[in-house]
């Protein structure tokens, strides 16, 4: 009995519609067919994967990964956050911290305790939030406590205070704009205006090996495969149909019972918690991590990558934010001054002819489908 309930379970969240057995066996495939085609293939090969590309892809799962974080508390309850750049920021800061603290006497200026940047502005000694980042395990305790605390603590008080709608989306900017001001500046401990960079390796491993590489990647596709079950775990349960009636009719969900504010902080701090995870596997792929990643423009591109995906699917976000990051590699290398203008141009024209994204088309088909069906069946002849 519990064999069969737990099958039907299964299938109910990862079977039961064509878009999320088509995502699950692409990211299967990307899991497989990358490493494979980097470690085993030969460099000259016409099948060989090369390294720039590894690496590229895995940033692109990243994205994906803080791409779902959104979709989930935008597209099923109703809150857009103009802010979750920030805690994509932080985790990646939290982790950054960490490969600068093992760089020791390989550094620049030789200090074995201070990163060259704390040497460089004449820091006597290590601040007290370093503390602890020298080893690898509180690092990754960090990247998720850090941006989990920072989501708790906003949503609270924004909830509770019942902010919702566009004013929320508001304070969430002003939150990341301010930490982007506070991270400029050299007197904060954070590296400043060049942030951390210059990492050599994690747990040993050179970063810069295409072993190390290849792992990242596979990290980075497991840790979406994994947010992307807990996240359909979550919206196909009690609590994701409850999300469902916070977004859609809130005050009959608060009038009948409910407290909606606690079920929006635990989902938005659960949220920032992904992103802080996307942050913590983008840093050592990439290499550098600055107050840049705080900018709104970043938080509002996300939300496009939901957008033009398809929100309140899922799949559809982590599909948008890689199909726009590819795009836009591509513009950016042959016509990076017209890039934006296309991004612009992409979100407008699917805003107002596919509202539900491009995921939307397949949705649409099949609910035709159902009711084509229905409809056949009604038929007395």
């Amino acid at each position: 009995m519990n064999n069969s309930r737990s099958s039907s379970l299964f299938q109910s969240l990862f079977l039961s519609d064509k878009g999320t057995k088509v995502f699950l066996l692409v990211l299967f495939g990307l899991l497989i067919v990358i490493p494979a085609g980097n470690l085993l293939v030969p460099v000259g090969s016409t099948f060989h994967i090369p390294n720039y590309l590894v690496g590229l892809l895995g940033k692109y799962l990243c994205f994906a990964l803080l791409a779902l974080s959104v979709d989930l508390i935008w597209g099923f309850c109703g809150i857009l956050s103009l802010g979750h750049g920030a805690f994509f920021a932080i985790g990646g800061y939290a982790i950054g911290m960490h490969l600068m603290r093992v760089i020791g006497p390989r550094g620049v200026y030789g200090d074995p305790v201070l990163p060259d940047f704390m040497v460089f502005l004449n820091w006597t000694e290590l601040p007290w939030f370093w503390l602890g980042f020298d080893m690898f395990w509180f690092s990754c305790i960090m990247v998720l406590a850090a941006p989990g605390f920072l989501a708790f603590i906003f949503g609270w008080f924004a909830f509770r205070s019942k902010v919702s709608g566009v004013y929320f989306s508001i304070i969430s900017q002003a939150m990341t704009y301010a930490l982007m001001l506070a991270f400029f500046r050299n007197d904060m401990g954070f590296g400043g205006n060049n942030g951390l960079t210059d990492f050599k390796d994690v747990l040993g491993f050179d970063l810069k090996s295409n072993e190390t590489r290849a792992v990242l990647f596979c990290l980075s596709g497991v840790a979406l495969l994994l947010g992307f079950c807990v996240c359909r775990l979550i919206v196909f349960s009690k609590i994701g149909k409850l999300l469902i009636a916070i977004r859609d009719a809130e005050p009959r969900a608060r009038f009948i019972g409910y407290r909606t504010e606690s079920y929006k902080v635990f989902l938005f701090t659960f949220s920032a918690v992904l992103a802080g995870i996307a942050g913590g596997l983008y840093v050592p792929q990439v290499g550098i991590i600055n107050p840049s990643e705080f900018s709104p423009l970043k938080s509002i591109e996300i939300v496009v990558w939901v957008a033009l995906g398809g929100r309140g699917t899922l799949y559809g976000a982590a599909a948008g934010a890689i199909t726009v990051n590819a795009l836009k590699s591509y513009f950016t290398a042959i016509a990076p001054e017209i890039w934006l203008f296309l991004l612009g141009g992409l979100f407008v024209l699917v805003t107002i002819f596919m509202p539900k994204g491009l995921m939307g088309i397949q949705l649409n088909g099949l609910i035709k489908k159902k009711q084509t069906i229905l409809l056949s069946d009604k038929d007395p002849r």
